[in-house]
């Protein structure tokens, strides 16, 4: 594994921020760039004291985060997409350290959400002279999220398109299409609020965030900082009602578009008729039938 290290004396009014750059370098869709030169020549110009890890496996991120917030890190940053962004911040939990995220993914949804510029100058800027806040964060079978986790289609979507062989919005779309003529909806039960619910599931999405990626805005109105979780029910997708869904994503406008309904709630149990598949962040896990799904008031610090 290759290190790459750079540490600049800093003015003496000026106080040095000590950040690790967490690199996938498999993430995003243009691999011609040499990205640790990038990131190298931009937190320079900064002025920045840092270093970048490459990953080298899947939860990799993982373990280089928790190793750099016992070293120090004051900012522990995932250069890569949604699925590295988890990676790290579940690192990151439990400690002093705070995430940061340069966004090189097809989706970057809890990028977009705290506005963190989508090019790799402006992030790494934004990086290097942070402002601190603090995000809720999920859990689903003991599995954190961050941005987004679901049950139903855009697990199935998900699921498909790993194995799709290439990544970007197009092939997202051309999988959603193809797998909608396929999917049907799976009775479930939900409580959540002391309320129980007996319904279908197409989607049952639980926000966060306010969107998947992409600008799609499965809950426009999730709050990162309010204790409680968006839920976004879908019982079913008609062709119109389709239709209706997929302009209410691209415009923000779904909890007012007849194609969805919503609730709030910090914990819910989910219970379905046969197993069901779900993704944590954008990642498909696996097929269950019961979820417990909660959340972690202000559990983690973002560099924003």
């Amino acid at each position: 594994m290759r290190l790459y290290l750079l540490a600049i004396s800093p003015p003496r009014h000026f106080t040095l921020v000590r950040i690790c750059f967490i690199l996938n370098p498999t993430s995003g869709t243009n691999r011609t760039q040499d990205v640790p030169a990038l990131l190298t020549r931009y937190a320079t110009t900064a002025g920045a004291e840092f270093e970048i890890r490459p990953t080298q496996y899947a939860g990799h991120a993982e373990e280089l985060a928790r190793a750099a917030a016992q070293e120090g890190y004051r900012v522990v940053v995932a250069v890569g997409g949604d699925g590295t962004v988890n990676e790290v911040a579940r690192g990151l939990l439990g400690t002093s350290a705070a995430l940061g995220i340069v966004p090189r993914g097809s989706g970057n949804g809890l990028a977009r959400h705290l506005h963190i510029p989508l090019d790799l100058p402006g992030a790494v800027r934004r990086i290097c002279a942070p402002t601190f806040q603090r995000m809720d964060v999920g859990h689903i079978n003991g599995r954190p999220f961050f941005c987004t986790a679901g049950l139903g289609f855009d697990a199935h979507v998900s699921k498909m398109f790993a194995r799709a062989g290439t990544r970007g919005l197009s092939t997202y779309v051309k999988v959603a299409l193809r797998e909608y003529r396929r999917y049907q909806a799976m009775p479930i039960e939900v409580e959540l609020n002391n309320q129980h619910l007996a319904t279908n599931c197409y989607v049952l999405a639980f926000a966060n965030a306010a969107q998947y990626g992409n600008n799609a805005y499965i809950a426009p109105r999730a709050d990162i900082q309010d204790g409680l979780l968006d839920l976004c029910l879908i019982d079913g997708l008609s062709f119109p009602r389709a239709v209706r869904v997929g302009l209410g994503l691209a415009l923000g406008t779904l909890p007012t578009s007849g194609g969805a309904v919503y609730h709030t709630s910090c914990h819910i149990q989910v219970k379905a008729a046969r197993p069901l598949g779900f993704h944590v962040d954008g990642d498909y896990v696996a097929d269950e039938t019961d979820f417990v799904v909660s959340l972690d008031p202000l559990a983690l610090e973002v560099a924003v």
